[in-house]
């Protein structure tokens, strides 16, 4: 798989959310904050994306829309991402992960300790364990974040090594700001 780095630029895609909206990538109006989650249930994925939920109005005003896409199916999304005050993607395929190079990690690497503590504070945080098991879901994902300009080039990219290895919010508003900064 090919990874991305700042600088490259993407072609424009028209994706469209698990509630059938479409959702340009790249935003003519927008910085774009597209992330790459696990799977739908994701103990893990849950708890930062509700961080980024809760600062949702935070980061619509640094004008970014956040875009996170899942390798769930969208009907499985709908029943725990239904809630997200931002688009949710489903790519069940692993489409956009091939194409955006975003990898799955290695079994060896799923035994990493610091993996598996940060899977255990998530699920003592979890409103429910239904989804955690993930029935049928590959879970051997990693996640990935871009921060994608106006005119489609990425700004900053970053991939995971580990289930939790993705960027805050207060990473994203940093990077926004240096992109508005630069411009």
């Amino acid at each position: 798989m090919t990874q991305l780095h700042p600088g490259d630029v993407l072609n424009p895609h028209d994706l469209t959310t698990i509630t059938d909206t479409p959702v340009p990538v790249p935003d003519a109006a927008l910085l774009v904050h597209l992330q790459f989650r696990r799977y739908a249930g994701c103990p893990v994925c849950n708890l930062h994306l509700r961080s980024f939920a809760a600062r949702h109005d935070e980061l619509a005003a640094a004008g970014i829309r956040e875009v996170v896409v899942f390798h769930s199916r969208a009907e499985t999304l709908r029943e725990f991402q239904g809630h997200l005050p931002f688009a949710a993607i489903a790519d069940p395929d692993k489409k956009l992960y091939a194409e955006f190079g975003v990898e799955t990690m290695s079994p060896w690497l799923a035994l990493d300790p610091r993996s598996w503590l940060t899977a255990g504070r998530a699920i003592a945080r979890a409103p429910s364990l239904r989804g955690a098991a993930g029935a049928g879901e590959q879970h051997l994902g990693l996640p990935a974040d871009f921060l994608v300009g106006r005119d489609g080039q990425i700004l900053a990219a970053k991939y995971g090594r580990r289930v939790d290895d993705h960027w805050s919010v207060d990473d994203v508003l940093g990077l926004a700001g240096q992109a508005h900064l630069s411009r």
